[in-house]
């Protein structure tokens, strides 16, 4: 009896056992597939997107002066031409276009790609725009600053020409397309039609707060890039701080900046950033015809000494990039090289020694035609620059660590032009806005600011005029890369930052350069 009790109750132990263990597998299963669908509900495409500007002009692309404006007009006006992300040109309403002659270009164009209002694109659209540009009123005028005709050859088909050859002439067509037809008895300067372009998105309606794009159903490139964002809401702010607060509150989604100090105003958590390297590009230039700084050795070991990554971290709060060649900024004809960014004064002292530089009296000096030359150098600085300035006692007190006398010319602005003008300095520190285009005539041609001649370059630098093949143009840069690095007619120093700031809901590949803050739009989702 006794026994008979205690296998009943180990019958019902295992059976309890076995109901707990079904229990709790089906259970976890059902919570596994409640947090899949939680995780799938919490990741959604996104609808609606919300951007910000601030100081709006016009919407108008050929006649904004505001940055940002131009950044997101990209998604509404589209170019013959348009830059990937690292620099590289692509058609876009442009089919095909080719160099017949140093002077002059013919461009295609799909007359099946339409305008927002359906009707198709033409060769006139092209002229019209490019007779709006050469009024002078738009940002973009300088692309077609040497054009001195548009010859249209059919509905599809124009023929551009220039006053003289342009290098990379392709990279300035990359201003938006307007049509023509759509302001035929308007004055284009002072109309208050809504404008009209081919882009992913078009503009539904403006008022004095918003903008509100919606999905262009006739995008000609849907097929190849399909957006799930069907509307995109532009905030208008009159003042940057409005913006900044706007996006602490969540009402803005992501915005591209410069600002120096942006965590002063946002803070430092709430949001993720996307860094990108700024057109604005900062180098020592030397007078390579001056009795001290022909020397190569000498411009070569100055290189050496500077430590540029202290410059970026002491004058600029690490809110600027150190930059080694004027193409550093994402080009994709850049190739990383082994390049001076931190002091090596050991390497710089070997440098001025074996070119026969001596160190004496707390100098480097070296006798040449029974004459001594000492290394006492002037480094001219517009005083109206307080960054340069700094920059300039930052230089001189990093070579004086190792005997380089140097002394700070500070000129007024005007006085700073003119000396940069006539070349009349030892040293100077100057700035240049990068283009988009890989061309390097500016800082290496005959009429250089440096006084620099080198025939090898000069040589590239025709030899790549003709040239498409990627692969034969990065050799060829790579080439003046080296001889640069060699030789150091100029020490590039750092360029500026900019940045893609977004809500910590917003996710997917955020990529931006110069050209576009938005590459990959499309797939961005929220979580």
């Amino acid at each position: 009896m006794k026994s008979n009790f205690f296998k009943y109750i180990f019958i019902l132990f295992v059976v309890g056992i076995i109901i707990f263990a079904i229990y709790t597998i089906y259970f976890k299963k059902e919570k596994a597939e409640n947090e899949i669908e939680e995780v799938v509900q919490e990741v959604t495409q996104i609808k609606d997107l919300r951007l910000g500007i601030s100081n709006f002009d016009t919407i108008n692309p050929l006649l904004s002066n505001n940055k940002e404006v131009l950044n997101i007009d990209k998604l509404i006006f589209e170019p013959l031409l348009t830059i990937d992300e690292n620099y590289k040109v692509e058609l876009c309403l442009a089919t095909e276009y080719s160099k017949t002659s140093n002077t002059s270009y013919v461009v295609k164009i799909d007359n099946n790609r339409k305008w927002q209002d359906g009707s198709p694109v033409i060769a006139k659209d092209i002229q019209f725009t490019i007779d709006r540009l050469k009024e002078g009123k738009s940002i973009y005028s300088y692309n077609v600053e040497k054009v001195t005709s548009v010859e249209i050859l059919d509905s599809s088909t124009v023929k551009i020409n220039l006053s003289e050859e342009v290098p990379f002439f392709e990279y300035n067509l990359t201003f938006p397309i307007l049509p023509n037809n759509y302001y035929i008895g308007e004055d284009f300067n002072t109309s208050t039609k809504v404008p009209m372009g081919t882009g992913m998105f078009q503009i539904s309606s403006i008022d004095a707060s918003n903008i509100i794009l919606k999905k262009n159903e006739k995008w000609w490139n849907k097929n190849e890039i399909n957006s799930k964002i069907e509307t995109i809401q532009i905030k208008l702010y009159s003042e940057i701080g409005e913006l900044y607060n706007s996006f602490k509150l969540g009402n803005i989604d992501i915005f591209t900046t410069s600002n120096l100090n942006l965590e002063q105003y946002i803070g430092t958590i709430g949001y993720a950033k996307a860094e990108f390297k700024g057109r604005e590009f900062d180098y020592l230039a030397f007078n390579c015809e001056d009795t001290v700084l022909k020397n190569e050795e000498v411009r070569k070991a100055i290189a050496y000494t500077l430590d540029k990554t202290n410059i970026v971290s002491s004058i600029y709060n690490n809110q600027a990039y150190v930059a080694n060649f004027p193409l550093d900024y994402g080009s994709y004809l850049y190739q990383k090289t082994d390049n001076i960014q931190t002091s090596q004064i050991e390497e710089a002292k070997k440098v001025l020694v074996s070119a026969g530089w001596e160190y004496k009296y707390n100098r480097w000096q070296k006798t040449e035609n029974y004459r001594t030359i000492r290394l006492n150098l002037t480094l001219t600085v517009d005083s109206s620059n307080e960054q340069r300035l700094a920059v300039a006692e930052n230089i001189k007190a990093q070579l004086e660590q190792i005997g380089i006398k140097v002394t700070i010319n500070k000129v007024s602005n005007s006085s700073y032009q003119t000396i940069l003008q006539n070349k009349n300095y030892q040293m100077i520190l100057t700035g240049v806005y990068n283009a988009y285009s890989p061309d390097l005539t500016f800082f290496f041609d005959e009429n250089n600011l440096q006084n620099y001649h080198n025939q090898e370059i000069n040589n590239i630098l025709n030899e790549i005029k003709s040239i498409t093949d990627t692969n034969l143009l990065k050799q060829k840069y790579q080439k003046i890369i080296q001889i640069y690095e060699q030789q150091q007619p100029f020490i590039s120093l750092y360029r500026n930052k900019q940045t893609i700031v977004k809500s910590q809901n917003l996710a997917g590949e955020v990529t931006g350069n110069n050209y576009f803050s938005y590459y990959h739009l499309e797939n961005w989702y929220r979580i």
